[in-house]
């Protein structure tokens, strides 16, 4: 009876055994956790803000040749990277424009370069011509007679000194006629010389009235056709990636900005000369109005004498 109650306790602690002798299996690594996307941010509001999209990447194939990557990760079509331009400054924009576009932008920088040739030559044309029109103005107000003017008078060749000629040959042509209407004749020469001058001052002026006018129009022509193209291109690559629309679209609007750059300065310099030649036919009012008042003292004293000689002061 004991020799049975000790086997079947020996059975019982093997039987226990397997159990509590078990090796505990080491832990398994951890499988590596993929790049955790931005958390969107939540605002004020409660509303998530939008995670700002990645810039393209650039990746290579199996090949070895660099994919275009877009914000999504996803590669871009072939002709996506086609269209993309490397060189986004004035310069290399204008050298990948369409040709209509690259023929916009060099006449509006003509027209431009007009523009600032006109400026330069009016400009000092009109400040010479003013300068001497004030000092013949001086000079006829402090003359007695219109002989002594005319002996006394700058030898510089301008529309001032052939005011005074026109005075002088027509009182020599009219020695013979009665004094009532030389006046009127004279007026009526002087008058016609202003305009002639007024006319000559106003030369070029006209092309800077006409560029100032359509060259905002024949810049934004250039850029319709270049955001025409630009779709274009964006159809062909079958994306509307920012990468792809934005370098056309700068393209085109780059001919509207050369427009502006034309149009602003022709219409500043137009009003300028427009007020600039008014004032210099005002000037040669002026010298008109000495012009007949030394005629009329010449008058007056002629019914007391003999008139003045006037042909050897005229030539």
């Amino acid at each position: 009876m004991k020799i049975t109650c000790l086997l079947i306790a020996c059975g019982l602690s093997l039987a226990a055994l397997p159990a509590t002798a078990q090796e505990v299996a080491p832990p398994q690594p951890a499988a590596p956790l993929e790049a955790a996307s931005p958390a969107p941010t939540v605002q004020a509001d409660g509303t998530a803000a939008a995670v700002p999209t990645p810039a393209p990447e650039i990746a290579p194939n199996q090949a070895g040749e660099p994919i275009l990557l877009g914000p999504d990760g996803q590669p871009l079509p072939a002709e996506a990277a086609a269209i993309l331009p490397h060189d986004l400054s004035p310069w290399g924009m204008f050298m990948q424009a369409d040709w209509i576009v690259k023929g916009v932008m060099i006449g509006l920088a003509l027209a431009s370069i007009v523009t600032w040739t006109v400026w330069l030559v009016t400009s000092l044309e009109l400040m010479a011509a003013k300068r001497r029109a004030r000092h013949l103005r001086a000079h006829l107000a402090a003359a007695p007679s219109l002989v002594s003017a005319l002996g006394n008078a700058p030898a510089a060749q301008h529309a001032g000194a052939e005011l005074m000629a026109a005075a002088a040959r027509e009182v020599d042509l009219s020695a013979d006629l009665p004094a009532d209407g030389i006046k009127e004749r004279i007026a009526s020469r002087l008058e016609r010389i202003e305009a002639a001058a007024a006319r000559y001052a106003t030369r070029g002026t006209g092309i800077l009235a006409t560029i100032g006018s359509t060259a905002p129009f024949v810049g934004l022509f250039g850029t319709v056709w270049g955001i025409m193209n630009a779709f274009i291109g964006i159809s062909k690559a079958q994306t509307t990636n920012l990468a792809v629309v934005a370098p056309g679209i700068a393209e085109a609007l780059l001919a509207t900005a050369i427009g502006l750059v034309a149009a602003i300065p022709a219409v500043v310099i137009y009003n300028k000369f427009s007020r600039s030649i008014s004032g210099y036919r005002a000037l040669l009012a002026d010298i008109s109005a000495e012009l007949l008042r030394l005629v009329s003292r010449d008058l007056d004293r002629a019914r007391a004498g003999q008139p003045a000689a006037y042909r050897d002061a005229a030539e």
